[in-house]
């Protein structure tokens, strides 16, 4: 492979900010995919992944999409997402399970649960490397060079309107998109330098606190607290863990907690008890990019109540980290259901891939 620019990239980063920005800025919605930077040179393709580390063995199919749509030589920033079942928004869940070693597994689910890469920017064309120019010249070249593309290759919706902006805003989340990326016009590439803006819906919840996992500072020190909201049956599912305090904090929450501690035999997930080391609560399956991860638990009654800010859910569950807001001493943990969490509006996942460009 003999490009401008050469792999391994890290690609350039968005830092998160409050209500959608204005000025000289392109707006466009925020896949929830794995980031990749797909590199072409002929019948040479990579597809690198933030990490560095090439994800090209994972989707054959997308490989022979790109060597039909991409240009001869190429460098293309975009995110490869996947559709779920319902066939109108995307399903995060089923893209992390395209991470498999057997190779028969993944040419399996290639067929069954394909693939598709949404661009988004522009690092090379031919001979030319294009990320010292800005955002608005590689954008125009973008769209001419992936002009006659088809799917599974798109491009992404961008808009320089503030209002189209907030529009997007509050109905591409109905898609399973996450939020708005805002980036400089004059802005040139910068690999993984937080130089775009990244917007995202926040919400708040009610969850009750039924479990802990201990921080890897110590055995005395709270490292996460899990989650719970009631189902319509009154059965208690695991929705998400919130775990960003400071140090000092955690030794704090380890002694408040100690109360609480309870036995698996008396806990609404008593099917969790297991060996040591390898509980973890129904749904939260094991990161395939963190393989070997402890995910063992201490059970706690589900008594207190904690309010806490999400952006969105993925299935049942909190889609990331939640962030704690405050302590709920005024909510009764029966009342923390389904029924308090906002739904998005609805929106046909093929009428973003399909918006008018610009």
């Amino acid at each position: 492979m003999d490009l401008p620019v050469m792999p391994p990239v890290k690609p350039m980063l968005a830092k998160p900010v409050k209500g959608i920005p204005r000025g000289e800025l392109s707006y466009e919605p925020k896949w929830d995919g794995f980031r990749s930077i797909i590199f072409r040179d002929g019948d040479e393709v990579e597809i690198g992944s933030r990490n560095e580390k090439p994800m090209t063995r994972y989707f054959p199919e997308l490989v022979e999409a790109i060597k039909a749509n991409l240009p001869e030589r190429c460098a293309i920033d975009g995110e490869i997402v996947v559709i779920g079942e319902s066939g109108d928004r995307l399903d995060f869940e089923v893209l992390q399970q395209r991470i498999h070693p057997a190779a028969s597994r993944v040419n399996m689910l290639s067929e069954k649960t394909p693939a598709r890469f949404v661009a988004f920017d522009l690092l090379a064309l031919g001979d030319d490397d294009f990320t010292e120019r800005p955002f608005s010249e590689r954008r125009t070249a973008l769209l001419a060079a992936l002009a006659d593309a088809k799917a599974p290759i798109h491009i992404t919706p961008a808009t320089t309107d503030y209002d189209t902006a907030g529009q997007w805003f509050e109905h591409f989340e109905g898609a399973g998109l996450d939020g708005l990326i805002a980036k400089p016009l004059d802005g040139l590439y910068v690999p993984d330098k937080r130089t775009m803006f990244k917007v995202k819906p926040e919400r708040t919840a009610d969850c009750v606190v039924a479990g802990y996992r201990l921080h890897k500072s110590g055995p005395d020190r709270i490292g996460s607290l899990l989650l719970g909201l009631y189902n319509s049956d009154g059965t208690l599912a695991s929705v998400g863990v919130i775990g960003a305090f400071p140090l000092e904090r955690r030794k704090e929450l380890f002694v408040e907690m100690q109360e609480l501690v309870t036995t698996f035999d008396d806990h609404p997930w008593a099917w969790a008890k297991q060996e040591e080391g390898t509980r973890t609560p129904r749904n939260a399956e094991g990161s395939r990019w963190q393989a070997g991860k402890d995910l063992s638990f201490t059970p706690l009654r589900p008594e207190r109540v904690v309010e806490v800010r999400y952006d969105h859910m993925e299935g049942v569950r909190f889609r990331h980290t939640a962030q704690f807001v405050r302590w709920r001493p005024d909510r009764t943990p029966e009342s923390c259901t389904y029924e308090q969490l906002e739904e998005p509006v609805k929106f046909d996942l093929a009428d973003v891939l399909t918006s008018a460009t610009s």
